[in-house]
């Protein structure tokens, strides 16, 4: 087979990546009428090129600048470990009075949970979505940022919301990536996205990690902190034991929930 037909059929692979959010060897085979090991030296290309994380018997895409999952595939993914995950979180919050909700489905739940909380908080958000839930709240003070709104994930960006930040001293800043390495430390694919969690990463005394376990040894196209700067990464169980040690001697606790 030629290497051009070799390089359609792992762009139709990584289309359908993308679109699914999850791809099994077997019924890429089927659909590419191919065989199986073609299938698995495909995704171990697209793999090395940093576009897909292979998982026992498929893979699913990792994002980058030229892709980003939308709330709706999100919400659709790995949601019991998203709800733990969230429970955890608000379990962790300590004596903190100012927090800092980040864009996201994860800290979209985890805004749920701090809604219901019974002792006052003063929250900081830059996702629309967290903001309607914590404002049912007579208790809570929730401040959202101002900026541009991000259709693709509801989330507020540019100079506008990190002049905001800039002016604050918040206790805890809850924040999520779209992947985390030992190496390149948390990612996300958006220039203005990373500013926003950097500028709240910078004002925030304590920082909380929240995702699940395909965050952790993906890297995307911004760099927005390090794993040393975290006190806490909480996600599921997924994430192997060794692999949580080799994160935790960086610094942070890490919980596996």
């Amino acid at each position: 087979m030629s290497v051009k037909a070799g390089d359609e059929r792992r762009r139709q692979i990584l289309d359908h990546a993308r679109g699914t959010g999850h791809i099994g060897v077997t019924e890429l085979a089927d659909r590419l009428a191919v065989a199986s090991e073609t299938v698995r030296r495909d995704l171990k290309v697209l793999e090395d090129h940093g576009l897909i994380r292979r998982t026992h018997g498929g893979a699913y895409p990792v994002e980058s600048a030229g892709f980003e999952s939308s709330m709706d595939r999100r919400a659709g993914s790995l949601v019991a470990e998203k709800h733990r995950i969230a429970e955890a979180a608000v379990a962790a919050l300590g004596d903190a009075e100012t927090v800092f909700v980040d864009e996201g489905y994860t800290p979209q739940l985890i805004a749920e949970r701090l809604a219901v909380v019974e002792r006052p908080l003063t929250v900081v958000t830059s996702s629309l979505a967290a903001a309607g839930s914590l404002a049912a709240n007579s208790r809570h003070t929730t401040i959202l940022l101002g900026g541009r709104v991000r259709g693709r994930t509801m989330g507020i960006v540019d100079h506008w919301a990190t002049s905001m930040l800039t002016g604050l001293v918040i206790d805890l800043a809850v924040l999520g990536a779209n992947g985390l390495s030992r190496e390149h430390g948390l990612t996300t694919p958006d220039p203005a996205v990373a500013a926003v969690k950097q500028t709240a990463a910078r004002v925030s005394r304590r920082r909380m990690f929240v995702g699940v376990h395909t965050k952790f040894g993906v890297a995307s196209f911004c760099r927005f902190a390090e794993i040393a700067d975290f006190e806490l990464l909480v996600t599921d169980s997924g994430l192997p034991a060794y692999e949580a040690h080799r994160y935790s001697v960086m610094g942070p606790q890490v919980v596996r929930v």
